[in-house]
């Protein structure tokens, strides 16, 4: 099974030029005895732009987005109703720190407990996929499969939560609406929303880097959007796929991309020109081609232009939003996840179908039972 760091890499890498899928997906982290992190933080993002939090430090649903705001025409009482699900929750998924504790046979320590849920929209063809993969302590515990709408037990302790998951015919009956219908629904509302914002293209500056004259040459891309991006080295016209390695696509801090691409080769006068790195952006027709030349190549023998790329680019580490990083600090203590939330049913089956049919999928797994 895909553990939830391999799936959020897979998500966030996918840069082929090809039709544009959109993405809706809600993250939750419920920590227990992590100092200075609140102990539950809930986070939604459209095409992987940050569109919505909470944390039960401030105990309110806020928009991340001014166009997220537009909601509120159609739904005055939108966030206030985000507000309340998420406080319910956060309760609930303090008794499912408790539950998992018993089950794992821990008393203390640091422990958390989160789930990745979402979709897909395809804009060409209308395809929509759906996903929701759960975990603790920084291991799969249980995923829904959207093909069978039954649950996948990734531990032992999953077992009783699969087996009376399975048997919960209402809540199977709703993942199946918000997966194919409701979530995909919201996801092209908010597309159209943002759309100035989520749909706008903006080329990068590449650069040429050297650590020493027989070092490999790193060709970045930084300061593009969207990440549906392309990066790769040619001699004479073909693109090469030896002797070259590709490095991660980053976000930078202020919600652009960036990506690289290393080419082993010594650079002699013989080999100028010969070489190119090509840079191509979906939606945008003409290629940004960089030619492999000494000239314009910086390295750690240029003071000055090293310095001058330090403040052009953005770090590789740096998150996309200042929530990103605090979620790095949970990731460090108990390893980056995907999360269940086993739960307590505290309203009655038709109360919950009725409460969620209108809104956004927040609660998905308000359903879960310990």
């Amino acid at each position: 099974m895909m553990n939830f760091l391999s799936f959020f890499l897979l998500v966030v890498q996918t840069h082929s030029v090809t039709p544009v899928i959109h993405t809706l997906q809600y993250f939750t982290t419920a920590c227990s005895q992590v100092p200075n992190f609140p102990e539950y933080v809930e986070v939604g993002y459209v095409d992987e732009v940050e569109m919505s939090y909470y944390d039960s430090n401030i105990r309110k649903a806020e928009s991340k987005q001014d166009w997220m705001n537009k909601i509120t025409a159609e739904d005055p009482n939108y966030w206030q109703r985000q507000t309340e699900k998420k406080v319910f929750r956060q309760h609930v998924s303090k008794d499912n720190n408790e539950i998992l504790k018993k089950r794992f046979n821990q008393t203390g320590g640091v422990h958390t407990f989160q789930v990745m849920s979402g979709c897909e929209w395809n804009d060409e063809t209308d395809e929509v996929k759906g996903w929701q993969q759960h975990s603790y302590d920084g291991e799969d515990f249980i995923s829904l499969d959207m093909k069978t709408w039954t649950w996948t037990a990734a531990k032992q302790q999953a077992f009783p939560s699969k087996l009376e998951l399975d048997q919960d015919i209402f809540a199977l009956d709703y993942n199946k609406y918000y997966y194919t219908e409701l979530c995909p629904s919201y996801l092209m509302k908010y597309v159209e929303y943002g759309k100035k914002v989520l749909m706008r293209t903006e080329l990068p500056e590449v650069f040429l880097l050297q650590k020493t004259p027989s070092s490999p040459v790193s060709c970045m891309a930084t300061g593009f959007y969207p990440d549906r991006a392309d990066l790769f080295w040619r001699k004479d016209g073909e693109q090469i796929l030896e002797d070259v390695e590709h490095g991660e696509l980053l976000p930078n801090h202020d919600g652009t991309f960036q990506m690289s691409v290393e080419l082993k080769v010594e650079v002699t006068a013989e080999v100028e020109g010969k070489y190119e790195c090509v840079f191509q952006l979906s939606g945008i027709k003409e290629d940004l081609v960089t030619k492999l030349e000494r000239r314009s190549i910086l390295s750690n023998a240029s003071h000055e232009a090293v310095k001058q790329i330090n403040h052009t680019i953005p770090t590789g580490n740096v998150s996309v939003t200042a929530t990103l990083a605090v979620l790095a600090v949970v990731v460090l203590l108990a390893a980056p996840i995907i999360i269940i939330f086993i739960i307590k049913r505290r309203r009655s089956r038709q109360a919950q179908y009725d409460s969620a049919a209108g809104d956004d999928g927040n609660e998905l797994s308000e359903r879960r039972e310990g």
